[in-house]
């Protein structure tokens, strides 16, 4: 019987899903022997229906497995879009376990990796006694401040949104009480105990997958190590096999890759300063106005993927009304402005970029790295501002752009330093982040290749699930 492992990626999150698929495309490329079986709760988004196909089709070893949706009136009502993520593995309860007890009627099943969102699936999985394993899609930074969180809760007896200090945690810089996910703000709400139980069976699984590599984010990994972050049982096992990016981020639209490919052969050597913010990075009509003016005072070159203020409904606005009149005329010869998306991967590797200004989505901080890019970090959502602290203040590969209080208005004049400031031979923090990248960048390739920390933590895990064996109850 073929040794299988199951894959369990959260519903319709592109973030967590990439990341996932190319997690079994790397298994499958140093380890082959195995079969990969990649569970679907509903249709993925229209970004990953064209790449989880050729995924699938890339090899005969990764089968793609679609549940049934649950009916409207089997889920509970009242729940937000996130709420429902965390739930939506807990509803499929019994078409899980079925699956997975016919998947180890035919095969040796080794292993089940699951995202945090579907911890409600552990119990199903541990009931059967098949050995399961957390693919954590951010930072071991993050990973350490997720897995303290029960002690943090239970030490201050506060919601972090009536804390005035900032928080410390192992291994981590400390943490300014802002810059904590606003799921977390308020331990009362309902969505902080779906995160707090979560890494509760975190610290209980078989093991945890990170994303990242070790050079990168050493501090925090001793402190894992050290047994710092669950200090009253034993951690699990943690394995650093990362950086997993993409490859290429080709959507289809060959048009535009080749008209932004073939403005950056025209610009000078690192030059050109890239300014992008993921499929959900929408900003404000004033917000658009500010990040042009200081686009423009700068003086920089620049690359700049502009989608339209929300509100605006279907009926798309031209640049010309979206952003300050006479903006593109002037910047004309400097600059290129394009509508909702680029090939980030390309870009970020093509030799005229210099800089990134990025949402600090964790995927995107990864291939800037892997492309040897510093970054200003302006975060959105999510854990994005907790990525900031440590880009800035333990990785030191990147600038901290800062908003005025205003509704987290960032002002023209503020985009315009960091972008001077990052982009300036003059500068010496610039200079610092900048060579700062360059040696992550490399240390980045060691750790995938041969003998690499990445590869050899990849390893013992394989080795570790070859000898597992589920005992389907």
């Amino acid at each position: 019987m073929e040794e299988a492992i199951v894959l369990f990626p959260p519903p319709g999150v592109h973030s967590h899903l990439v990341p996932m698929i190319e997690l079994a495309n790397l298994i499958l490329t140093h380890h082959p022997t195995f079969s990969i079986t990649i569970f679907l709760l509903k249709p993925p988004p229209n970004s990953s229906n064209q790449y989880l196909a050729a995924a699938a089709a890339a090899t005969k070893s990764i089968t793609l497995h679609a549940f049934p949706p649950i009916p409207d009136h089997d889920i509970p009502p009242n729940l937000s879009p996130l709420e429902l993520l965390f739930e939506l593995p807990r509803l499929h309860s019994s078409n899980i376990r079925k699956t997975l007890q016919a998947l180890s009627e035919k095969t040796k099943l080794k292993a089940f990796i699951i995202d945090f969102f579907c911890y409600g699936a552990l119990e199903v999985s541990k009931s059967l006694s098949i050995p399961t394993y957390y693919f954590f899609t951010t930072s071991g930074s993050g990973l350490n401040f997720f897995l303290y969180l029960p002690t943090l809760d239970r030490e201050s007896g506060k919601s972090f949104k009536d804390m005035e200090s900032p928080v410390s945690a192992p291994g981590l810089p400390p943490i300014p009480t802002p810059d904590i996910p606003s799921t977390l703000q308020d331990r009362t709400a309902r969505i902080f105990k779906y995160f707090f139980e979560t890494a509760i069976h975190m610290a209980e699984s078989s093991g945890i997958i990170v994303n990242t590599f070790e050079s990168l984010e050493e501090t925090s990994l001793k402190a894992l190590r050290d047994g710092l972050c669950v200090p009253e049982k034993p951690t699990p096992p943690i394995f650093y096999v990362g950086p997993i990016v993409l490859k290429s981020s080709d959507n289809g639209d060959g048009g535009k890759q080749e008209y932004c490919l073939s403005w950056l052969d025209q610009q000078p050597s690192n030059s050109v300063v890239f300014l992008c913010f993921g499929s959900m990075g929408l900003f404000s009509a004033k917000q658009l106005f500010e990040m042009a003016v200081g686009l423009e005072k700068s003086g920089q070159r620049f690359l700049w993927v502009v989608r339209d203020p929300p509100g605006d409904g279907d009926q798309e606005r031209s640049l010309d009304e979206v952003l300050p009149k006479g903006f593109l005329e002037r910047t004309k010869e400097r600059g290129l402005v394009v509508r909702k998306w680029a090939p980030q991967v390309k870009i970020l590797s093509h030799d005229s970029v210099g800089g990134f200004v990025t949402h600090c989505g964790w995927s995107s901080v990864l291939e800037s790295i892997c492309a040897g890019v510093p970054m200003v970090a302006w975060p959105l959502y999510a854990e994005q501002r907790l990525n900031r602290v440590f880009l800035v203040e333990e990785m030191r590969i990147a600038l901290a752009l800062n908003d005025s209080g205003d509704g987290g208005l960032v002002s023209g004049a503020e985009l315009e330093e960091r972008v001077r400031e990052l982009m300036g031979s003059e500068s010496e923090r610039g200079r610092e982040v900048r060579e700062r990248v360059l040696m992550m960048r490399d240390a980045a390739v060691n750790a995938m290749g041969s003998g690499g920390s990445s590869r050899l933590a990849l390893t013992k895990l394989t080795e570790q699930w070859k000898k597992n064996s589920a005992l389907i109850n």
